[in-house]
Formats: structure tokens, C-alpha cells, sequence
């Protein structure tokens, strides 16, 4: 349905609701849960600055550059106060949004800096991330071959789904080749190793719904989720899904859809 490395997508009608995808991914994360939120919300999806098809960032990426490259798309698209849903890295900024005053609501599904800051996996993951970026570079051009088999496609999606069966191999060819454009890979990941994560939470005044995958490989519950559970959103609408991985909204679409649009109605 969707093709390329793009900026955005942006369909239906009804109140705004913006798409966040998780790091080295695209807006085409969201490829199959768009259908079902245009038939309520007008739905804009977007690449993240430094992404394949994003805008670009600097030598200096940070997380904060994301935000306020985000924030910028919202201003662009006349997008005031909307529902934003946010994957992992897109779950965090869709939250640092909510502390400026952007959000209607937010969904978060796994969002990304919840460890402890005694807790040095983080590290462990980011480096993981680095080592997956270069592995991407190198199988990129052979991703076709690579994904017409079902142990090639399971090898693709191990670390996000639990489920995987239902995506289609043009949909993973793009995920793969999304990881090794993505231009700001290194440049956020020595950020992120250097400044720390951290949330003004008590700024965030709009409903919240925080979902997690008790099956997620990337992010593991509930250890990755400790301080939004223990400190920064303990009384958010707390959401866990049995047998799901990492990216709900490609290893579950249909729940991942209704679990967005129960709250945001």
C-alpha cells in the first residue's frame, strides 16, 4: 500500500492523531494500523528527524533535536493538540511533547528510557542497537533474498514481534532497509550513552495509557519500565499484553488499533 522512504503519511478524518515510530524504524511502522484510526481520527504519521525519509539532524543528534523536529511537523501540519501515539523511541518523544503542552493524549506502547538510572542495561541495549545498524548496512542489499524464507523473516523481526507470519515481506524489506538509512543512527546512540533520559512528568496533564508487551525482547518488562512505573507514571492507564512483543502495532495490529482508539475516544 505504502512505498519508499517518505516524510509522512497523512489520511482520514476526524480529531488529529500522530504516529511516532521507535528508533531506526519509519512512519511505515504504523503500515498496518492506519487503516483502522482513519476511520476516526485524521492521522498523521511521521519519520523522525535523522530517519530514512526524515528530515535531516545534525552532526549533534539528541533526543531533544527529535522533539523539537516533531514539534516543528505538528506546527507545519496546523496540528495544535493532538492525540499522539508513540512506538519505544516514539513513545518517549510523544512524551517529552506532553510535558511542552502538545498532546490530547498520549499512547505509549513500550517507550524507551524507563530503566533505572542504577540500571546499566540501557547501555547494553544501545550498543546492541549499534551492532544491529552495522549488520543492516551489510544485508541491506540482499534483503529480497534474505526475507523469502520463513527463517529469514523470523531472523527480521525476532527482537520486535512475537508474531510475525501476517507481515508482508515488502513491509520487513522496508523495515530492513529503514535501519541502515537511517543517517543519525550513530550520532543518537552516542547521545543517548552520554545524556541520560530523563522526564518532567509531573508536567504531563493529559490522559495517558502506557502499553507494554510482557513477551518484548528489546525492552524487557518489567525491568525497562521501572521508573515510568515507580516514579514518573505510576497512575497512568497501565496496559500489559500477553504473547506480544516489542512493536505491538506490527505484532498485533487489530488490538494495537483498539487499544488506541478506546482511549482516545
Amino acid at each position: 500500500m505504502f512505498s519508499g522512504f517518505t516524510l509522512s503519511h497523512r489520511g482520514g478524518s476526524g480529531s488529529p492523531l500522530v504516529c511516532l515510530h521507535g528508533f531506526l524504524d519509519t512512519w511505515r511502522s504504523w503500515e498496518l494500523v492506519v487503516p483502522a484510526l482513519e476511520r476516526h481520527h485524521d492521522v498523521l504519521a511521521v519519520t523522525l528527524p535523522g530517519h530514512a525519509g526524515g528530515p535531516l539532524l545534525d552532526a549533534f543528534a539528541s533526543v531533544d533535536a527529535l522533539v523539537d523536529g516533531v514539534e516543528a511537523a505538528l506546527d507545519a501540519a496546523g496540528l495544535e493538540l493532538p492525540h499522539l501515539v508513540g512506538n519505544s523511541l516514539g513513545g518517549y518523544v510523544a512524551l517529552k511533547l506532553a510535558t511542552r503542552g502538545r498532546a490530547a493524549t498520549v499512547v505509549a506502547f513500550a517507550p524507551a528510557g524507563g530503566w533505572r538510572r542504577s540500571d546499566p542495561s540501557y547501555e547494553e541495549l544501545l550498543r546492541s542497537q549499534r551492532e544491529l545498524y552495522a549488520q543492516m548496512k551489510a544485508a541491506a542489499p540482499h534483503a529480497q533474498t534474505y526475507l523469502a524464507t520463513p527463517e529469514g523473516r523470523r531472523r527480521a523481526t525476532q527482537r520486535l514481534t512475537v508474531n510475525y507470519e501476517h507481515i508482508p515481506p515488502d513491509l520487513l524489506a522496508h523495515v530492513m532497509l529503514g535501519v541502515a538509512s537511517c543517517s543519525a543512527a550513530t550520532g543518537l546512540i552516542d547521545s543517548a550513552l552520554g545524556e541520560g533520559w530523563e522526564l518532567d512528568a509531573e508536567r504531563i496533564t493529559c490522559p495517558t495509557r502506557i502499553v507494554w508487551g510482557r513477551a518484548d525482547a528489546l525492552l524487557p518488562w518489567p525491568r525497562a519500565a521501572a521508573r515510568y512505573r515507580e516514579r514518573w507514571l505510576p497512575h497512568a492507564d497501565w496496559v500489559l499484553l500477553d504473547g506480544v512483543g516489542h512493536c505491538p502495532q506490527l505484532d498485533v495490529p487489530l488490538e494495537t488499533a483498539q487499544l488506541i482508539l478506546g482511549f482516545t475516544s
